[in-house]
């Protein structure tokens, strides 16, 4: 067992016996990352409106983008962030019909559900908690 370790360890891959930690992040495409950060009560509301009827929370969110929500794209212009939440809802509405749209709608209100309890963790957390 210990001449395994030390063969993984000398190839560059690290064994459970090393203590290497492993970050993973996940990349983000331009119409995921465009999702805003909004207040918790707003994100659920906008799951409640793509639950029922797809599109319509993702265009209201559209809205809290130029009220200066802040996204994962602080490179892009506020507009170009709000024409991509715009075109989100536009492909939910049109492939809706087919239930593509109802489910990517419905997944896309629990990204900002999360997105909203994940920025109110860092709100109330001092910088020692993070």
């Amino acid at each position: 067992m210990d001449q395994k370790d030390t063969e993984m360890n000398e190839k560059g891959v690290s064994s459970s016996t090393s203590g290497v930690v492993v970050q993973v992040r996940e990349k983000k495409g331009a119409l995921r990352a465009a999702i805003p950060y909004m207040p918790f009560p707003v994100a659920v509301i906008c799951l409640f409106l793509n639950t029922f009827v797809p599109g319509l929370g993702t265009f209201i969110s559209a809205f809290t983008v130029l009220c200066g929500a802040r996204t994962d794209l602080p490179d892009r212009h506020m507009c170009c962030v709000f024409w991509l939440n715009i075109a989100a809802a536009f492909i939910q509405i049109v492939t809706a019909i087919v239930m593509v749209g109802w489910i990517m709608s419905i997944f896309w209100g629990m990204d900002m559900v999360i997105l909203a309890i994940s920025e109110g963790y860092r709100e109330q957390a001092t910088p020692q908690q993070l």
